[in-house]
């Protein structure tokens, strides 16, 4: 027992050391990605969560009917999950600088932080998040990437305890 406790440990640590995105990186684009432009109205994604082996365990579509007044962008997200589940999450968030945004919605913890740079944007946040069974408490860590005019890429990692636990995967498409 003392053996799989330690082959664990190791498994856990090596898969914290896995690379994840940074502001520093190199910009592969000249694009801006400024969300407030490209989630005002209509956008429709569809996504994946899998788990730290790779395995998908969720699929879903989601539509979105954002609106921006000047300071507040607010997201209402209609989730339609593979299993025929619903859910809708409401984000209101607030440019809090040139670059900065904070933001709320349901079940988020606190004040999620974003910040934009070129034709990325990071938002960090941690979430009661309902699954299947009740809720899971998860930090996410949400990196978006404008990659054409009317798409947005986005990878969000997921932590529980500081562990990863898998990753979310979302194609963006603007509706013109």
């Amino acid at each position: 027992m003392r053996l799989f406790a330690i082959l664990l440990s190791m498994l856990f640590g090596l898969a914290a050391c896995t690379g994840k995105p940074s502001m520093d990186d190199p910009k592969l684009s000249d694009r801006v990605l400024k969300i407030e432009e490209f989630f005002d109205g209509r956008v429709l994604a569809t996504g994946q969560f899998q788990d730290t082996f790779g395995t998908v365990r969720r699929r879903f579509d989601v539509d979105i009917k954002g609106t921006w007044d000047g300071e507040t962008l607010t997201l209402v997200e209609d989730f339609d999950y593979a299993d025929g589940s619903t859910e809708q999450r409401i984000w209101r968030m607030t440019k809090t600088g040139p670059d900065t945004w904070s933001g709320t919605a349901d079940g988020v913890l606190g004040q999620a932080k974003g910040v934009a740079s070129g034709d990325a944007f990071n938002w960090v946040y941690s979430i009661d998040l309902p699954v299947p069974d009740g809720t899971l408490r998860v930090n996410f860590n949400d990196w978006l990437w404008q990659v054409s005019d009317t798409r947005v890429y986005n990878r969000a990692y997921m932590k529980k305890y500081g562990v990863d636990i898998g990753e979310v995967q979302i194609t963006f498409d603007k509706v013109r």
